[in-house]
């Protein structure tokens, strides 16, 4: 399903990430000084839960209830088990270290439990221009310490599900080992990762790469070393382990072992050969070494695994695939064993797409096998678990697919599971999407269904490429890599699905109406079908435009004022323009084609235009545009610009490349002539907020270096001053992307990370606003009303449903709250265009603010996703206040 996670990074390098590592820039000769003040904020995530590919999971074997996640772009994480949540550990990692927050290992010191490492860097080629780097942690990823290391690192390369990469001698753990990948080999560190050296003798430094002729060194680098393994029972407390076992991506030869500490290394004799081992997971009781292999190095492809163990007694290897070479059409990664039953091993078919992944589970060491599901009689499935989404229910993609395949799906790219050391009822394991996990593992022996459900609150793991914060509706529209954004109607809730109909892999641009918020637009890129898509109620539902001729891609997309037309420059094609909403486009002449469109948020009829140093202006309504003739500005593409709302003319331009014009720059006329900040020495992003009070100019947020310091800063004075709102223990890496103040809420500003999610901030200056991230207070309902209730989709223990309150009365209402009362006693679990109590089976929904107000003869619209068990029957009475509707 998801394939194009590596995507959507590059698109942002593509818009200017390369801009994301600047050498330090000497500050323009200011014309006047600029105040950079502190502010308190608080910053939280905006709720999505997941989002992105979790390719490890490590629990510390000393300590129970200590455990980690690493993500692939977005750093690091540590479970917290009093409130079964994940904490971020990276959030410090700034600027100029962007690379950093792609984590391709993690180790958890099984001697000393507060003491932590991470192998940091996201790509080894051109993509990221830093090194990576070794960060230690002696207070659980509090605070690190950073080793620099003399080459790259891939957080987000191919093969990053295979490791662990990273391990700590469990004897001597002063002692660490990282496999390298690009030809770098094996390195060890002495000093509790302080320093590090390279293993010269160590005979292989890999051969595998997943595609020779990829020419921009993504898929041509070689994987390298990709896992190490201590056989503990090989040494004494305060000395260093004997037995080594060491992974190399080379099919030929994938597995080595020195037993004298790393002195001298050899092949494994009578090994496996044509497959990669994706995993080396160490029985010492049993004295067991279990490989997982595969074809490919994933995390996408493999095509076929075989599931192998050694005897490291005897050197006797046994195939204990659960299913013959010939009948597999995926490769082996995830693998676990319980450490409280240690006969007990557990792998994952990561690679099996379709209809679903694939766990095992063995009791007998790999003598014999059950798996997660069976088919019962084709194409009907006997699974061995029940699934709730419900704390995260857009894991159904909204999809209703056939048989065999089922919404939610089990995962996909299932390459990190982990039987908890401590409780051999737990197992969490990492997907594309999530993390999912049980704690009634043991249901699986006895025959009954254990319950898989995701465990990854707090670990927030999306590409964010857009953002909008309208003036009514919703606060918060996203525009996502992978899962296509979101409308958040609550801050701090998970919303129900992302943007269907159609669903975008990954979503480039959105805009909505300045004048009328209820008409949203979006593009994105999707495999087959149309690339644009409109809403007429603010983004809660949508229906797809048409595409001209030529597009293969997203771009960019901009929304008239009023919402009467729409100008789009959509990858592979031109730049066009419609009346209404997109089932014809027209050429747009005197702009080239990527360049990217705004709007004017006044007057419909105007549209701007950038690409390549030039600014462009149409007031024919996208027809011509017309250059500019202003000059200095920056002479790529990697920049953002917005107009102002209630300003016609009114343009903010940021970007730019330490090579050139890098800042931020003001036009009060349309891009005729730009005035260049002369304190901003680089931004990236530009945004508008609500206005301070007594001021007379919307609060202006950016993504800049200001002063010298990177940062997130806020002006409520025009740009004269700025005042830095984080800090920095709160840096996510890249954050040029987007960003945006909430017209409603001053102080409020929600930022685009790449791999972070959407972190949004709150000020402890009120400045005559203010605000949570919840709903409206509770309306008093009144009126005449009918209701139609609709059971859209229905799953085992859950489902969907829909509700359309009319008002048949003759007055408008002002705020309704709708109530009734389940018949077989079902709980709503997540509601969207509403708020909601339950008490019992008594359900009260209220209008959450923007849809309070529904005009006599109109009518409005909600959804929620909830629980049921037995029979779920629909609701036969429903109330707006003491006034019965009638149920149509």
């Amino acid at each position: 399903m998801r394939r194009t996670r590596i995507l959507t990074t590059v698109l942002a390098l593509a818009a200017g990430l390369l801009a994301g590592s600047p050498p330090a820039l000497a500050a323009d000769k200011a014309e006047k000084p600029v105040s950079i003040a502190a502010d308190t904020y608080t910053w939280k995530n905006a709720r999505i839960d997941g989002g992105g590919f979790v390719p490890g999971i490590v629990f510390n074997r000393k300590e129970k209830n200590l455990a980690y996640a690493r993500t692939d772009i977005g750093g690091a994480y540590r479970w917290v088990e009093s409130s079964k949540t994940w904490t971020p550990l990276l959030d410090s990692v700034g600027w100029d270290d962007w690379g950093h927050t792609g984590v391709v290992s993690l180790a958890s010191d099984p001697v000393d439990p507060n003491k932590v490492y991470v192998a940091a860097g996201t790509y080894t080629n051109s993509w990221d221009p830093g090194n990576g780097a070794i960060l230690r942690s002696s207070d659980r990823g509090a605070s690190w310490q950073k080793a620099n290391l003399p080459f790259k690192l891939g957080g987000n390369m191919p093969g990053r599900g295979m490791g662990e990469r990273l391990a700590v001698d469990p004897n001597r753990n002063s002692v660490l080992y990282l496999g390298a990948p690009s030809g770098k080999g094996l390195w060890r560190s002495t000093d509790s990762g302080a320093t590090w050296s390279q293993v010269t003798n160590f005979p292989n430094v890999g051969n595998y790469v997943a595609d020779p002729s990829d020419t921009s060194g993504y898929s041509s680098d070689n994987q390298g070393i990709v896992w190490v393994t201590f056989d503990e029972s090989t040494g004494t407390s305060g000395n260093a382990t004997r037995t080594l076992y060491v992974g190399v991506a080379d099919k030929d030869n994938a597995v080595y072992r020195s037993t004298d500490a790393g002195a001298t290394w050899s092949r494994l004799a009578g090994q496996p050969t044509g497959y990669l081992a994706h995993k080396g997971v160490l029985d010492t009781v049993n004295g067991h070494l279990y490989l997982s292999y595969s074809d490919k190095g994933g995390p996408y492809d493999g095509g076929k695994g075989q599931l192998w163990r050694y005897a490291t007694a005897s050197g006797t290897w046994t195939n204990i695939s659960p299913v013959a070479e010939a009948d597999t059409y995926y490769g082996f990664s995830g693998l676990t064993v319980d450490r409280q039953d240690p006969g007990t091993v557990m792998a994952t078919a990561y690679s099996s797409w379709w209809p679903d992944t694939q766990i095992f589970r063995s009791t007998d060491s790999g003598a014999t096998w059950t798996r997660a599901w069976d088919y019962s009689s084709y194409p009907n499935r006997a699974n061995r678990y029940t699934m709730d989404v419900s704390s995260s229910p857009w894991l159904t993609w909204g999809a209703n697919p056939s048989p065999p395949e089922q919404s939610p799906k089990l995962g996909w790219m299932t390459e990190a599971l982990e039987i908890d050391p401590f409780n051999s009822n737990r197992m969490m394991y990492g997907t594309g999407a999530t993390i999912y996990g049980t704690e009634n593992l043991g249901n699986w022996d006895s025959g009954s269904q254990f319950t898989i459900k995701p465990m990854v609150r707090g670990l927030e793991e999306t590409a964010v490429l857009d953002l909008a914060s309208p003036p009514s509706g919703a606060p918060l529209l996203s525009a996502l890599g992978d899962i296509g954004g979101f409308r958040h109607t609550d801050l701090t809730k998970v919303p129900s699905m992302m943007f269907t109909q159609p669903n975008f892999t990954t979503t480039t641009s959105l805009d909505y109406a300045e004048s009328n918020p209820n008409t949203v637009v979006r593009v994105g890129n999707l495999d087959s079908g149309p690339h644009i898509a409109f809403s007429t109620d603010n983004g809660a539902n949508w229906f797809a435009g048409t595409d001209p001729s030529g597009v293969s891609g997203g771009g960019t997309v901009a929304a008239a004022a009023d919402g009467s037309r729409f100008v789009w420059s959509p990858a592979g094609t031109g730049v066009r323009y419609a009346t209404g909403f997109g089932t014809s486009w027209s050429a747009s002449s005197g702009i080239p084609a990527d360049a990217i469109v705004e709007s004017d948020r006044v007057d419909p009829k105007t549209f701007y235009g950038f690409k390549s140093g030039k600014f462009y202006v149409s007031t024919d309504g996208g027809a011509t545009f017309t250059a500019s003739n202003a000059t200095g500005l920056p002479s790529g593409d990697s920049v953002r610009f917005k107009a102002l709302p209630g300003v016609k003319g009114d343009v903010w331009l940021a970007g730019g490349a330490t090579d050139g014009a890098y800042g931020l720059w003001h036009s009060t006329d349309a891009g005729a002539t730009w005035t260049k900040l002369s304190g901003v020495e680089q931004a990236d992003t530009i945004g508008f907020g609500k206005a301070a009070t007594g001021a007379s100019y919307q609060t202006l947020y950016t993504s800049a270096k200001i002063g010298g310091v990177r940062g997130i800063f806020r002006s409520t004075d025009k740009g004269a001053t700025w005042t830095r709102i984080n800090d920095d223990a709160h840096r996510w890496g890249w954050t040029g992307a987007a960003i945006t103040g909430d017209p409603r809420v001053y102080g409020r500003v929600y930022i685009a990370t790449n791999g972070r999610g959407v972190i949004y901030g709150d000020s402890s200056d009120t400045g005559g606003g203010g605000g949570g991230g919840g709903t409206d207070p509770d309306p008093e309902p009144t009126g005449a009303c009918a209701v139609t209730y609709t059971i859209t989709s229905q799953w085992s223990g859950g489902f969907q449903a829909d509700v359309r309150l009319a008002n048949t009365g003759a007055s408008a209402w002002s705020g309704w709250a709708l109530g009734w009362t389940f018949p077989d006693g079902q709980g709503v679990s997540q509601i969207w265009n509403a708020a909601h109590t339950q008490t019992g089976s008594a359900v009260t929904a209220r209008n959450i603010g923007w849809n309070g107000t529904v005009a006599a003869g109109a009518s409005v619209s909600f959804g929620f996703t909830g629980s049921w068990s037995g029979t779920n029957g629909k609701p036969t009475a429903f109330k707006l206040g003491d006034q019965s509707c009638t149920v149509t």
